[in-house]
């Protein structure tokens, strides 16, 4: 249990970020789900849309600390790969 002060409010705070974070994440993958089903769906010009809308949502989560930048390298090169099967 903590003791001092400092450890106390990091505690708050860790809790506080964890939400924000969480909400983070949850965004990046609603858009990475969006791209998956364009891409279901076999829908080029709709698949090439969600990717230019997840590529910054994908690189803000690595700006903000909850990603790590070369999982989002992978995520985004086999995004564009399965995007660009698409015939």
């Amino acid at each position: 249990m903590a003791n001092t002060p400092q450890a106390k409010k990091r505690i708050r705070r860790n809790d506080r970020r964890a939400v924000i974070n969480g909400a983070r994440v949850s965004r990046i993958r609603t858009f990475v789900k969006k791209v998956e089903a364009a891409i279901a769906s076999g829908d080029r010009s709709a698949a090439e849309t969600a990717l230019a809308a997840v590529q910054p949502e994908l690189h803000r989560g690595v700006a903000k600390g909850v990603l790590h930048k070369n999982t989002v390298a992978r995520k985004f090169s086999r995004l564009t790969k399965r995007v660009a099967a698409i015939g």
